[in-house]
């Protein structure tokens, strides 16, 4: 069998493949339990020869495809969480609960694997390996990635023969609305940032508002932490190793008479290095407790550490963007020039194993991707047309790695 058929045997899988999609989009979960998503997918794996782990501390499945000839093992990731907000993109398969949506295309990922596991189970005996379906809960903060790497995802068992079949590469598809449908992109090295989050509480004195020298005021001293972080990242962080610190949130006070006892900054911090991630940790907690020192005052500067960079392995990153040039043209497929300040849990399958994640473009023809809603927007709306070239590219990059021409 010929590669060149990928996308057409995709195009054939397409009414089945946009089915799963409207289904779990009408029923979206949260999180690291997605018990009715699990079963969604199950139900689309039934039949195909494939052997199935099912994770205990997530609802994590694990699905090896074993080809008929030896050969290592290729992953190809699918995330399958939703986010908590009201759809409002007036579809006729949207949301059935109020307060969650796929509003970042994971129900087309979780759709578009399932899809990959029917084709290439069709070309098993051709498979020179095996490929392992990853059907991921808790990207959106739950880190469910991590959860399914401590549970032994890449434990997988050698061959019949007992020829050892490693995972030697990784591979992941996220779709958005800032490319055209028939696009994708990507980069070598750091392609989405590092996520960790920080809280800083600042100690002062409560007491009456018309009596501000009685008292130690948290909130202008808040607020000059606040504008000191902006000029910590311009004057202290190599413009060329960037950084993002932005407050989502501060609270203070309960009313307009009273200077309260402390004043609480939230934010996030963005980074696309380790080096810069640490230097911005260690200057943020310096910044806080300096300035709240200068004014009588403390502060309990707090970061908690989320996802770590996305970097892609350069020569994977170059051999995925020329797979996909080669199911959707060269001409639409393009090398990202920076990273995404964005964070993925895909990271930390990177971190063990040489892969990338691509980006899938999923705008409809005619539409602006620069003024359609974006990915986590309540207006988000993907192409599923798109959901072909996905599958065709999950396809051809699983085998190519594997060997086939």
């Amino acid at each position: 069998m010929t590669l060149d058929t990928l996308r057409d045997e995709a195009r054939d899988l397409h009414d089945e493949t946009v089915g799963l999609r409207r289904r779990l989009h009408r029923h979206p979960e949260l999180g690291n339990d997605l018990p009715a998503t699990r079963d969604m997918v199950l139900e689309s794996l039934d039949g195909l020869p494939l052997d199935l782990t099912l994770h205990e501390t997530t609802s994590g499945v694990a699905a090896l495809l074993t080809g008929g000839k030896p050969g290592p093992t290729v992953l190809l990731r699918g995330d399958m969480d939703a986010l908590p907000l009201h759809e409002d993109t007036g579809l006729d398969f949207s949301s059935t609960a109020d307060d969650r949506m796929h509003a970042c295309g994971h129900d087309t990922h979780t759709a578009m694997l399932a899809a990959t596991a029917k084709l290439l189970s069709a070309r098993r005996d051709e498979i020179p390996g095996r490929v392992l379906f990853m059907f991921q809960p808790g990207e959106e903060g739950q880190g469910g990635a991590r959860f399914m790497l401590e549970e032994g995802l890449l434990d997988v068992p050698p061959l019949a023969d007992g020829t050892p079949s490693p995972v030697t590469g990784a591979f992941a598809i996220h779709i958005t609305s800032t490319l055209p449908t028939g696009s994708v992109a990507t980069k070598g090295g750091p392609t989405m940032a590092a996520s960790d989050t920080f809280h800083i509480v600042v100690h002062g004195s409560g007491g009456h508002a018309s009596e501000p020298f009685r008292a130690i005021d948290p909130i202008p001293i808040a607020c000059e932490i606040v504008q000191a972080l902006q000029v910590m990242v311009t004057r202290r962080i190599d413009i060329f190793d960037p950084a993002v610190v932005t407050v989502g949130q501060i609270v203070a006070g309960t009313t307009n008479n009273i200077i309260p006892d402390t004043a609480t900054i939230v934010g996030t911090i963005r980074t696309v290095s380790e080096r810069t991630r640490t230097e911005v940790h260690d200057n943020l907690r310096r910044v806080a407790e300096r300035i709240a020192e200068a004014h009588g005052a403390t502060a309990e500067p707090d970061v908690e550490l989320g996802y770590p960079v996305t970097s892609n392995n350069h020569n994977f990153a170059d051999f995925t963007l020329g797979v996909a040039g080669e199911v959707i043209g060269a001409e639409h497929v393009h090398r990202m020039p920076n990273p995404i300040m964005g964070a993925e849990d895909f990271s930390y399958v990177l971190q063990r194993v040489p892969g990338t994640m691509l980006f899938l473009g999923g705008t409809h023809a005619g539409r602006d991707p620069q003024t359609a809603a974006a990915n986590h927007s309540n207006l988000v709306v993907f192409d599923e047309d798109a959901m072909i070239d996905g599958v065709a590219i999950y396809s051809r990059m699983a085998l190519r790695h594997l060997g086939l021409e």
